[in-house]
Formats: C-alpha cells, sequence, structure tokens
C-alpha cells in the first residue's frame, strides 16, 4: 500500500495540474507490478511500471526498449523514471493481448504482423549489446526442470541412471542450440506479451532480451504456453518467416528441415525450462495460475521427443515421471 501511494505522488508531481486515477493493468511472473494512469482531462492514459529494486532493475528495460525502438517496432516509450525507487512512466500500448484477440478464429494477420516485428528486432541484431545466451545460461535453465518440476512439483527423486540419461539429453540439446546463428533475442515473445496495437503488435516484457539462438522466439511465438495451435498451420508459419528471413539476408539455415530441427530442438530447451519455471511459481511463490497450462508445455514437449531418436531417453523418462496427457490446451 505504502508503494502504491508513493506512485500516485510521484505521477501527481509530474504535473500537478492535471487530475488523474489508477487502476491495476496487469502483474508478471516477476515482482514488477504495472499501473494505468487515467487523466480525467482528456481521457488518455499511461502506464506505471513498479520494479521494487530489491528485486528488479529497470536498466534493462530502459536499455531494450531504446533497441527495440531503433529496430522500427513498438514498444513503450520511457517518458520518466525514478531508478532509486523502481519506477517506470511508459506509454500504454492497450488493454487487448494476442491471446484475448484470438478467440475471433485463425489470427493470420496478428502473426503475420508479430513475425515481421521479429524480423525488425532480429535483422538490428549485432553482437556485443545485449548478454549472451550462453552455455551457462542454457544450462541454468534446463536445471530447473530436475529441481522444481521433477522433485519439487512431481515429489520423485532420480536415481543415478536417471540422472546420468537426463544429463546426456541435455548435452544433445545444448549442442544443437548453440550451434545456431544468433540475433537478438526477447525471450518471452508469446501472446500474453504481444498488444494489438497501432502499428501492431505493441510489445512488452522484453527486459531479459539476450544475445542467442535465432529460432528462440519463434519458439515461444508459435510453440505458445498459453494457445495451441494445429502443427499444419505452425509449420506454415514457420515456413513463411523462414523464407522472408532468407531473402532479407537474415542467417538462418539454408535448408527448411535443417531449420525446423533447430527450431524443434530450441522448443525442447525452453518447455523444460518453462515446466521448472512454472512449477517453481506454484511452490515457491505461492502463484497457482501456471498451473493450467503445464499439460500444453508438457505435450509440446513430448511430441517434440517422439520425433527425434536423441531425444527418447528423455521420453523415457518422462513416461516414468509424468503421465501422459493427449489433447490438452486451448485450440482455436
Amino acid at each position: 500500500m505504502q508503494r502504491l501511494i508513493e506512485i500516485q505522488e510521484w505521477v501527481a508531481a509530474r504535473d500537478p495540474e492535471r487530475g488523474f486515477w489508477m487502476v491495476p493493468a496487469s502483474a508478471d511472473a516477476s515482482f514488477r507490478r504495472y499501473h494505468r494512469v487515467h487523466y480525467t482531462d482528456d481521457d488518455s492514459t499511461l502506464i506505471v511500471m513498479d520494479a521494487p529494486p530489491a528485486h528488479e532493475d529497470c536498466r534493462p528495460f530502459i536499455e531494450v526498449a531504446r533497441l527495440f525502438g531503433e529496430a522500427g517496432v513498438h514498444v513503450p516509450t520511457v517518458l520518466d523514471q525514478d531508478l532509486e525507487r523502481g519506477y517506470l512512466l511508459l506509454t500504454d500500448l492497450g488493454t487487448q493481448t494476442y491471446l484475448e484477440a484470438f478467440a475471433g478464429g485463425l489470427p493470420h494477420d496478428l502473426y503475420a504482423e508479430a513475425l515481421g516485428a521479429l524480423i525488425a528486432i532480429q535483422a538490428s541484431s549485432r553482437p556485443g549489446v545485449l548478454p549472451e545466451y550462453s552455455e551457462a545460461l542454457l544450462r541454468r535453465e534446463l536445471e530447473l526442470f530436475p529441481e522444481w518440476y521433477v522433485s519439487k512439483h512431481k515429489g520423485v527423486t532420480l536415481d543415478d541412471t536417471q540422472r546420468a540419461a537426463l544429463d546426456t539429453v541435455f548435452e544433445r540439446i545444448l549442442a544443437v542450440n548453440l550451434a545456431e546463428p544468433k540475433v537478438f533475442v526477447h525471450r518471452d515473445y508469446h501472446s500474453r506479451n504481444l498488444m494489438v496495437s497501432r502499428p501492431n503488435p505493441g510489445i512488452l516484457d522484453f527486459q531479459d532480451a539476450v544475445y542467442g539462438p535465432i529460432s528462440y522466439d519463434l519458439v515461444s511465438l508459435l510453440k505458445d504456453a498459453y494457445v495451441r495451435w494445429e502443427e499444419d498451420f505452425v509449420l506454415d508459419l514457420l515456413a513463411r518467416y523462414w523464407e522472408t528471413a532468407r531473402k532479407l539476408g537474415l542467417p538462418v539455415r539454408e535448408q527448411f528441415s535443417d531449420f525446423h530441427r533447430d527450431f524443434e530442438w530450441m522448443g525442447v530447451q525452453r518447455h523444460i525450462k518453462v515446466l521448472g519455471i512454472f512449477a517453481r511459481l506454484y511452490h515457491r511463490d505461492g502463484k497457482d495460475g501456471y498451473l493450467k497450462d503445464m499439460p500444453l508445455v508438457m505435450d509440446y514437449l513430448r511430441r517434440a521427443c517422439e520425433r527425434y531418436i536423441d531425444l527418447k531417453p528423455l521420453l523415457r523418462l518422462l513416461d516414468q515421471i509424468d503421465p501422459i496427457e493427449r489433447g490438452v490446451g486451448y485450440t482455436f
């Protein structure tokens, strides 16, 4: 409550003559909270990001907003900042997420615009600007799975043989991931972080951006943890992206089959990580809203493991610790 009062005072001090009222805008899986400021004189709105400095650092958000804005995509403009207290005042990208917009049917236009924005970000990439999506970071993400999903969520203790099998698969996954060409990676480019906006899409939650595998954001977008599409639809979008990226000189694989394999194996890494994160959000942070999304993420993981012989040991391990669940998630 005290921080909310301080935020209201901070907003009021910027323009004492303007009346306003505030409502919660959203909260994410971190300690960040967002408030929508409604000005009474002209019905305009702004967003306040509340990022407690003990837990969050606003500077990466400011830097990535600048980088992505220079790439020509629609991200919030930072209008004011108080880094000592962890407040940012931002332009408002709207109230409707892609996920909320999907109920109208297959969203070809929305995805075309999302892929166009992603290509613009990737085309602006250069090394040495964002942190590397390093082997250490990718491996640390994989380790969330045995710690939080297997041990804490499923209550299973892996024996030496199971742990050795998991380690072997992790090495195979990392080898494929790290061999990919590198670009700027948003790292959470999915339907809850894309807003229906003008120009479209409005892009949020990019503060953890890195320089890493080119297929990563495509996995986030097309194998979304919050919505499932038919595989033919996903493959069509992926192929369209690949064709456009090649024409524009982005560093995609020469053969689509190789590019698709990278996409699939990057998906395995991400979905292993996401299962661990969702479990941690529940068991450590008391956030149960992500539990309903676990079956879809597990289904993505199983399907990829079924396609590649080098991933079969992981599939066998999943069969030992988790029942098979099919037909889960939201399909539009």
